[in-house]
């Protein structure tokens, strides 16, 4: 573990194992988390003790497991309601769902990674990374990319640096210069595609949630497989797609949000 953890001490380190917990996605045993961690067994546990006492990790001691605990739940959902666009968002991602039958994503970025904040699944669902509360990468998905498209570019650069650009896919953009050049294009054309660069037979085409003022506060995506909606037709969703954009966005304007880092 690198990063904002290391020059924050031990409560960054503390905060560290914490999401490396929640990011499983499961109850997880001492010895799975132990060479994830990069920590020394004794501080591990040390910090596992701390975030278990306050109650932000629950510990089976049946299973032997560590998982998210309710003090966390409980912050989770006041971060939500108060942090994120998903409770504005919600009439306009089930309207925009139910219009086109496909998949929704609403994100918001972070640190220069994508935080996919909610969701409308289409009626025939498709498996897929992207789920709500997931943090995927900003380089290679649209949401990601309409996002950094639209950030000034001191902020943008940062983002850049903090990216991966590591090939999921053969149409991966894996270069900050080739990330640059489709940025600019974005904002030509005022929407973002991701065509199967994080998934191969997934595409998503994403516009830009922006404030009165020009800031990001996040991006909203269709998605849909490379098998039921040929390139053409998911272009023809730029417009619907824009259009739920600035609906989220002119209701947005009226709530202060706190500034998130990008």
């Amino acid at each position: 573990m690198q990063g904002r953890e290391t020059t924050d001490g031990t409560v960054g380190r503390t905060l560290a194992v914490l999401d490396l917990v929640a990011g499983y996605g499961r109850p997880v045993r001492f010895a799975e988390i132990l060479p994830a961690s990069g920590l020394p067994k004794a501080t591990l546990y040390r910090f596992l003790q701390a975030l278990t006492h306050q109650d932000m990790l629950a510990y089976d001691d049946d299973r032997q497991t560590y998982a998210p605990g309710m003090r966390l739940v409980r912050l989770a959902h006041a971060a939500w309601a108060q942090s994120s666009l998903a409770p504005l968002a919600q009439e306009v991602l089930d309207r925009l769902a139910t219009d086109l039958g496909q998949t929704v994503h609403l994100a918001q970025l972070d640190n220069g990674a994508v935080l996919y904040v909610d969701k409308r699944n289409a009626a025939m669902p498709v498996e897929m990374f992207a789920q709500s509360g997931k943090v995927g990468p900003a380089y290679c998905t649209g949401v990601g990319k309409a996002m950094l498209a639209h950030l000034p570019e001191d902020k943008l650069a940062a983002a850049i640096a903090r990216q991966s650009f590591h090939a999921h896919t053969a149409n991966t953009l894996t270069t900050p210069d080739a990330l640059r050049a489709e940025l600019a294009r974005i904002r030509e054309r005022g929407y973002a595609l991701d065509d199967e660069e994080h998934e191969t037979g997934i595409a998503c085409i994403a516009a830009p949630i922006l404030s009165g003022t020009g800031r990001v506060l996040g991006a909203v995506s269709v998605t849909a497989t490379t098998a039921t909606t040929p390139r053409d037709q998911l272009l023809a969703l730029a417009g619907p797609v824009r259009k739920a954009a600035a609906q989220i966005a002119a209701t947005a304007d009226t709530w202060r949000f706190p500034e998130h880092k990008s």
